[in-house]
This record gives structure tokens, sequence and C-alpha cells, in this order.
């Protein structure tokens, strides 16, 4: 049976309803006000679970400890992260429902939106029978992502102050703005976290446990047009959305999202807008394998050099940014930190589901600043959208994952003594 937490429900209701849509327009850390909000919300509960040195770092990460309750000074301290910020679907006005015991077959409204939640097109929903599921109204993103990892890790922490029995070395607690916009943990001040190695609770269903991701790159195409009157256009006119639609029809098609799946990668168009005069063509670039990565950031450029080379002058200008790079490269290094989670996965009659993240995860860059740190489901359904949902049970079972990891480290470090 699914051990109950006094006040994580309560935390994960409140905080949802608390908007902190992060934005990547904005040039401030946190990128937005109400982030700072929750985060001196949050600085406050957490001072008054118990939590020890409270700070704010200059990148927006807040900070908090929880000593040890053993004495061996060799047992690890373990970092635990979650982000505070939603993403970009609506996250206003959030107004979640309970539907309590799920039959696993019905649909579900949601609120009076005229949306509803069918397992005929979430299949998802089958395995929660017996669950207690909180969805949106259908106006709204839900904000498991990751409100869901913030209530687990503010109520393990209230949870461990409230049972000094358990054996476990030193937590270190995060939670950080802006992982939505790719940026958050930038400047993750790892030294001042002061952890051997960590945790991210940002994944979804129940038993992921991720340590490989994405490697991660922008790109943008602008194209500068020469815009004529259409009916004199023969020989004189350069269309910059022609000119687009070109560069795009000339990636493969094969490398898509909506066609790929596993370990390959792709090219996404998320936006294009101009004029016959100028364009520009905003993508993100994603592959798991290093090399194939550089490759598709190489096919790109040979694409604009050979536009430019067919026009009359170079109309194409392309600028790459790499984000994030794939976190396997250097956990394959640190295995340990994977096979503590799943043994605690295990021992609380969890199955590991260890696949490869179709994403990223602040983890990633978090690793790449010398910090090994996989990533842990946290529940959520569906995420960034109006049919997310989340189960109750297994937010429970996310805490009870992480209480097993501390003690198992604390237990390992006995026996080795």
């Amino acid at each position: 049976m699914t051990k109950t937490y006094d006040g994580l429900i309560d935390r994960f209701w409140r905080y949802v309803q608390m908007d902190t849509q992060s934005d990547e327009q904005s040039s401030s850390t946190p990128s937005t006000a109400k982030q700072q909000d929750f985060l001196d919300a949050l600085a406050a509960e957490l001072a008054t679970v118990g939590l020890t040195n409270i700070r704010q770092m200059p990148d927006g990460y807040l900070f908090a400890d929880l000593a040890a309750t053993v004495a061996d000074k060799t047992v690890p301290k373990i970092g635990l992260i979650a982000h505070v910020d939603t993403a970009d679907f609506n996250g206003h006005g959030v107004a979640p429902q309970l539907v309590k015991n799920y039959d696993g077959q019905s649909t579900i409204p949601l609120g009076d939106s005229g949306y509803v939640l069918d397992p005929a097109t979430f299949p998802s929903l089958k395995k929660y029978a017996g669950h207690d599921l909180i969805t949106t109204d259908g106006q709204t993103l839900l904000g498991a992502d990751d409100k869901a990892g913030v209530a687990e890790l503010v109520t393990l922490a209230a949870y461990l102050i409230d049972h000094p029995e358990i054996k476990h070395g030193p937590v270190r607690f995060a939670f950080g703005p802006d992982e939505e916009i790719g940026r958050g943990a930038d400047h993750f001040q790892v030294a001042d976290f002061d952890a051997d190695f960590a945790y991210t609770v940002d994944g979804g269903p129940l038993g992921e446990l991720e340590w490989e991701t994405f490697n991660a790159a922008a790109a943008t195409v602008t194209i500068q047009g020469q815009n004529v009157h259409p009916g004199t256009a023969k020989g004189t006119m350069v269309n910059a959305l022609q000119v687009g639609i070109d560069f795009h029809n000339a990636l493969p098609a094969d490398q898509r999202p909506e066609v790929t799946t596993d370990r390959a990668g792709f090219f996404h168009l998320i936006a294009m807008t101009g004029t016959a005069d100028q364009a520009s063509l905003h993508y993100i670039i994603r592959d798991h394998d290093r090399t194939l990565f550089e490759e598709k950031k190489a096919r790109m450029a040979s694409i604009a050099d050979q536009l430019n080379a067919d026009l009359d002058q170079d109309r194409i200008e392309l600028a790459v940014q790499d984000q994030y790079y794939n976190m396997g490269d250097r956990l394959k290094d640190h295995q340990e930190v994977v096979a503590l989670a799943k043994r605690a996965m295990v021992a609380a009659g969890i199955e590991p589901v260890i696949e490869p993240v179709r994403g990223g995860t602040d983890g990633s860059k978090i690793t790449f600043l010398g910090l090994p740190t996989p990533n842990l489901f946290a529940g959520g359904e569906n995420m960034h959208g109006r049919f997310e949902y989340v189960s109750k049970q297994v937010m429970e079972q996310a805490v009870t994952v992480l209480i097993g990891i501390l003690t198992t480290a604390a237990s390992d470090r006995a026996v080795d003594q």
C-alpha cells in the first residue's frame, strides 16, 4: 500500500495555483517577477519546515540544507533539485480538480471547458485505475512540471525533520527558476551547493530514471529578400518567405520530431515569421549522439551556403547556439549514482524505467558543471498543456524513493565501515 505524507497534496495544490511562468524574452534573473515571488514564499516555508542555511544565489537558485542524522562524516552529501517555473502554455488561473479512485476506463471532463481526458486518446490513463488523479479544468496547464517535484522535496524535508530516527547523511535542496527556457542552470553554483552528487526530481511517470539526454542547439535562419511589385517580379524578386521554405524543404523530412522516436534526433521548426522582404526561421536541433548532433548543425550550414551560392548575393545568415549536451557522456562514468536510485526504486516495489530523455533537464548542465545529476520521476503525465495530470499515489511513491536513496546511501557507508 502506498505510504501517505502529510501536506504533500495540499502543497502541490497551493503551488500550482501560483503563476510562475518563465519568459524567454526577459533578460532578468529570474526571468519573471512571479517566479521570484514564489521563491520568496518558498524560502519562508523552508524556514518554517526547519531547513537551515537558506539562501538565494545570484543565478536565482534557492538553496537550503538539512543536517545528517548519522555521525559518520563519510556518508555522501546528496543534492535534490526541482524547478519552479512552468512552460509557455497558459499558467494563469490554474484551477486543479481531484478525481478520486479513477476507474482507468472513463473519460474525465476537464471542468466546463468541453475538453476531456479520454483513455482512447491518452492510453496512459489505463494504468491509473484506483488512483486519485489531479487534472486541470481544461483552461490551463497543471504545472506538475515541476511543481510536483517542488512539493515532493518540501514534503520530504518536513518528513525527515519530523522523523529524526531515519538515518541519512547531509541533504542539499535546490529550487531553480527558468528551466523551461533552458537557462536556469547556466551558472549553477556547484561549490556553494556542496553536494557529492545530486538528482533532479523533474521526470514524468512512475519509475523514470534518466541519465541520458539530447544534445541541444537553437538555430536562427535570417533571410534578406528583395521585394518588388509582383507584376514586374520576374528575374528581380527574391521572396524571403520562399527562400525560407526552400531552406526548410532541404532538411531531411524523416528527421522531424513528429516522425522520430527513441534515440533518433531531429530538426524542429518552431517559428517562421516575416514577409517577402525579410523572414526568419527558428529551429531547435536535437540528437543523443554527439557526432550526429554536430553533423546536423553542419548540414544546416551547408544548406545555407548552397542557397547563398544559388542567389545573387549572400542573403541567408545562420546563427547556431548550443544549449546543453547529453549528460550521459559524463554520467557513464558515475553509474554508482544511477545504481543507488535503481536500488531505492526496487526496494519500494517500483520497476525502474531507464530510457534516454527526448529532451533535457537542468541536470544536463549541472552534470557538465561537475556534479553528477541524473533525473528522477515526479509523476506528471501529458505535461505542458491542458491535458496534464498527475497521480497522488505516484507523488507519494516519489517521496518514498527519495527517502530510500538517502537511507540506502547511509546504510551502505555503515556496511563499508
